[in-house]
């Protein structure tokens, strides 16, 4: 159970990760987040209104609200690493977020046996791999480098606040739901911010009709997001958390793969090779 819903939500997040990026070539980044968010806060309002969720209000919601306040901080960071410094560089280092969720696990008693630790050890390594490390060429400036640790850390405590917020299905729903609702207020205070300083919020060339052409695959991007979330947290609240977030961390892989099956792009040695090593920590994982 574990091992199958954290592979769904890497699936889910390297789609909407692969879709996000697709996005933001055509429409500005804040306004990806926010809009997507938007959506998805719209159909998980109604979801949590149809079960009865809002009878699962207590203290645990601080951790969704928690993790809907890291979230934006994290991506915003990211998205600030890329543009100054080598994506051959950065991508790999965002993924070391996977650190914190299992040092959580570990922190709490989890001990995996030895194949489980050789499992996390080589999906680690093949989740960095995956993303293309960039070895020798363009110097990194060290903003970029402490923006990606930032936003590194920022994901993994969101992996891990996410995996707090309830107890249960119908909590969950509600958790995810508070969650997008910060996301939203961090994200259009930003995006305000960003506006009044110059920047754009809609496209140079199309405006609004851009993003209304959009919508669909902006509400596919913040749906996947809710759902891997929500996959995510089933699975370290059933199983060992140092297994749910390592295999939940392959969304690079994913979305190397996405990138060569819609895009044309053609996976570098390295990748191909990361790829590998993350399939074989996968089967460690599972037959630990």
């Amino acid at each position: 159970m574990t091992a199958l819903f954290a592979l769904a939500t890497s699936l889910l997040w390297g789609l909407a990760d692969f879709g996000g990026g697709v996005l933001t070539r055509r429409v500005p980044a804040l306004t990806v987040v926010v809009v997507s968010q938007c959506i998805a806060a719209v159909v998980l309002g109604a979801v949590v209104i149809a079960t009865g969720g809002w009878s699962e209000a207590g203290g645990r919601l601080w951790f969704a609200v928690a993790a809907g306040a890291v979230g934006p901080v994290a991506m915003l960071s990211f998205y600030k690493a890329l543009a100054l410094g080598p994506m051959g560089v950065i991508s790999p280092l965002g993924s070391l977020g996977v650190a914190v969720p299992v040092s959580v696990g570990l922190i709490v008693g989890e001990r995996p046996g030895l194949l489980q630790a050789a499992g996390v050890a080589v999906a680690v390594l093949g989740v960095v791999l995956a993303g293309g490390p960039q070895l020798r060429g363009a110097p990194v400036q060290r903003q970029a480098v402490v923006l990606t640790l930032l936003a590194a850390f920022g994901f993994g405590a969101v992996m891990a606040l996410i995996a707090e917020a309830s107890t249960t299905v119908t909590g969950l729903f509600l958790a995810l739901f508070v969650q997008r609702v910060t996301n939203i207020v961090v994200g259009g205070t930003a995006l305000y911010v960003s506006v009044r300083r110059g920047g754009r919020a809609l496209p140079e060339e199309g405006g609004v009709g851009v993003v209304r052409a959009a919508l669909p695959a902006l509400a596919f991007v913040g749906l996947a997001d809710v759902a891997a979330n929500g996959m995510y947290a089933v699975a370290a609240q059933h199983g060992p958390v140092t297994v749910a977030a390592v295999l939940a961390s392959l969304y690079p892989v994913v979305t190397a793969l996405a990138a060569r099956g819609v895009l044309g792009e053609r996976m570098r040695g390295v990748q191909a090779a990361g790829a590998g090593l993350a399939l074989l920590g996968t089967v460690l994982l599972a037959t630990g």
